[in-house]
């Protein structure tokens, strides 16, 4: 199997929501911050291609929100990079088998959406429209019906247009419910930083990738008590990193990281401190075999 790493359009969001409770003095260390506090995020995409599939591994933020909120948030471009990079490695939305969406907040599933203007035009279908749709249960059914928390997180009609589509596939167990992909695709779930978000474990040949979403953005938040201040249940978002992080130590996987402003994936390491880091970085994901 095939992997890319494809950038979307970047963000920049508050420092101190990033990191939670850990103070400015600490993760200035791990990352510059601009004059707002604010710091870069990518919004990054995997593609996995095997003989005779191309699966989509989330959408990043896309450009599909109006110019003030666009500003607010820090989105780089002017219309929906994860199209247009996707193109630079043979790859037309139209030939896409699968998107897999670990859950439908907006930087990891806005790119699904047209950009603005046209996501105002009341008929507008989601992006891949060959593709099967995998989400996970309980996140759609909280896409549906958010806590006002986390309400602004999710992008309006997203969850109904998927729907519409006859494509959507919803999961609720480790295995995947479609031949093409059993053997090779596990899912199992978190709750910490979202009900429901699902993570896929890709098994190649090779080796063998985690891909993160947010329980570990990127390689600042390895360590197990580094969590997003964007988490609805903090702690249970470090018990279940715990989880990830023996067995990546373990069985060597490869992390992808969706967030990350440098590196694409890494391996993870416990250090002399007995804290678990991040090694052996990779910084581009190319025709990348598994």
């Amino acid at each position: 199997m095939e992997c890319f790493s494809i950038e979307g359009n970047r963000q920049w969001l508050d420092g101190g929501a990033m990191f939670g409770n850990a103070p400015k003095s600490l993760w200035m260390r791990w990352i510059r911050s601009d004059i707002q506090n604010r710091i870069p995020l990518a919004c990054r995409s995997l593609i996995v291609k095997s003989e005779h599939l191309i699966i989509l591994f989330e959408a990043g933020i896309g450009f599909y929100m109006e110019p003030k909120l666009s500003s607010r948030y820090g989105v780089e471009g002017d219309t929906t990079l994860l199209l247009k990079n996707l193109k630079k490695v043979g790859i037309a939305e139209e030939d896409v088998n699968y998107v897999i969406l670990s859950h439908l907040h907006f930087d990891h599933a806005g790119g699904m959406v047209p950009a603005w203007p046209d996501i105002n035009k009341a008929d507008w279908s989601p992006h891949f429209p060959n593709a099967t749709y995998l989400v996970g249960k309980t996140q759609y059914e909280r896409s549906l019906s958010p806590h006002l928390r986390d309400h602004a997180s999710y992008i309006p009609t997203l969850a109904e247009k998927l729907k519409g589509s006859g494509r959507l596939v919803l999961l609720d167990s480790e295995e995947p419910k479609l031949e093409d992909l059993k053997g090779w695709l596990t899912f199992f779930y978190t709750n910490g930083h979202t009900p429901g978000m699902m993570h896929t474990l890709i098994k190649g040949k090779r080796e063998t990738i985690f891909f993160c979403s947010d329980i570990v953005p990127g390689t600042a938040w390895v360590n197990l008590p580094i969590v997003m201040g964007y988490d609805r249940y903090p702690e249970q978002t470090v018990n279940e990193k715990k989880i990830i992080m023996e067995r990546a130590v373990k069985e060597r996987w490869l992390l992808f990281y969706t967030h990350d402003p440098d590196t694409v994936a890494s391996r993870v390491r416990v250090n002399s401190k007995g804290k678990y880091e991040a090694d052996e970085p990779l910084l581009k994901m190319e025709s990348y075999h598994i």
